[in-house]
């Protein structure tokens, strides 16, 4: 499924960047602040943001906006594109209902066989104690 991220919905904030980059990083700023309301997401219903505010964890603000920050390259396309993508993929998964979890039972034989060695483990356990006195 295509995802198309208006621009409007987008707020993007270009800021210094810590790690590759040379004398470039202190002077350039490559860094990318994705910000997006998680309300202006019309392509989503209720469970699909329920979900992408569990799934964003950290990333989600208190004021209702999910931040990503991207600072993976040396150039601020790539990390605007980064950003962008890591969002997309954040959304996608959201989208996607969780798999209902099946009810598994234990056979009866199980609970039979762990009963039993109980009870083999116990009755050994009790013969190693004093002989009854008559």
């Amino acid at each position: 499924m295509k995802i198309d991220l208006d621009d409007i919905e987008l707020k993007e904030r270009f800021v210094l960047s810590a790690g590759p980059g040379g004398q470039n990083v202190n002077k350039v700023a490559t860094a990318v602040e994705l910000r997006v309301r998680l309300e202006s997401l019309a392509m989503l219903d209720e469970d699909a943001k329920t979900r992408l505010k569990r799934i964003s964890g950290k990333r989600f603000t208190r004021d209702g906006d999910i931040v990503i920050v991207a600072r993976r390259y040396r150039s601020q396309e790539r990390n605007r594109q980064d950003a962008r993508d890591r969002l997309r993929r954040l959304i996608e998964q959201s989208m996607q209902p969780p798999k209902r979890r099946k009810k598994t039972r234990k056979p009866a034989r199980a609970n039979k066989q762990r009963l039993e060695s109980k009870r083999r483990r116990g009755e050994q356990k009790r013969l190693r104690g004093r002989p009854p006195t008559d």
